[in-house]
């Protein structure tokens, strides 16, 4: 057990490291549980992968719809196809080309753990990995309290359990906002930190693709999830973390 302060004490302060020593010696494999969370989490790590010429594949889960639910202009389908052009040109941004991004559209706030979607949601984990010769995956924290993380990281886990020479990290996005007292079932973090000084600009415009996540694009719901500024800043400032899970 630790508590959620200590836990993000030991994020912020894990040991920097290069991205070489991060992700090995071949590709990577990026999952986002939502269309966006690759760009806020792994933005720096994604441009830093493709400036090296690594092979870079990004996986997004689900399709992201339940961010507008009183929507009228954007009902479901077209807020669907909305979201998979904001991370397609958001990748563009970082390098990636729109044949490395694979969308699951697994339903919004609803992702499965297990049985029939769970299987072939694994299962492209694992494709994707093969395809770019990857030596480490990265998925979302399943410390953070949103359904969707959680059930990504028993996917990822799932995928690249019996892997050898791949290694599986998680980025923590809504770790940041668990009240400090909770207590969390898990050990102390072995994080790292590598240094995106030089890709935070572009970091900044990928999410910025995001249009319709900062309430430029879509304006008639006012029940709508927007990214909070504050979050932006967190999770765009000098440095990215990564927890290596066992």
């Amino acid at each position: 057990m630790i508590s959620a302060a200590a836990y993000q004490a030991a994020l912020a302060a894990a040991p920097i490291v290069d991205v070489e020593d991060l992700i090995g010696t071949g590709g990577i494999v990026v999952i986002a549980p939502h269309p966006d969370d690759e760009s806020l989490g792994c933005g720096g790590l994604i441009r830093e992968a493709c400036i090296r010429g690594r092979d870079v594949r990004i996986v997004v889960v689900s399709d992201g719809t339940a961010s507008h639910p009183g929507s009228r202009t954007h009902p479901r389908p077209r807020l669907r196809a909305l979201r998979r052009e904001e991370s397609l040109a958001a990748a563009s941004i970082l390098g990636v080309p729109p044949s490395a991004v694979c969308f699951l559209d697994l339903p919004d706030s609803a992702v499965p753990r297990q049985g029939p979607g769970a299987r072939r949601a694994t299962a492209a984990i694992r494709n994707a990995v093969e395809a770019a010769h990857a030596t480490a995956v990265f998925v979302t924290s399943d410390t953070d309290p949103h359904c969707d993380h959680a059930a990504a990281a028993t996917l990822a886990a799932d995928a690249v359990g019996n892997l050898r020479g791949c290694r599986l990290y998680c980025y923590p996005i809504w770790a940041w906002t668990i009240p400090p007292q909770t207590l969390l079932p898990i050990p102390a973090p072995e994080a790292r930190r590598i240094d995106i000084s030089a890709a935070r600009t572009v970091k900044l415009s990928a999410i910025a693709a995001h249009g319709s996540q900062l309430g430029l694009s879509i304006t008639d719901d006012p029940t709508a999830f927007r990214l909070d500024p504050l979050m932006i800043d967190r999770l765009s400032g000098r440095f990215e973390i990564f927890v290596r899970v066992a």
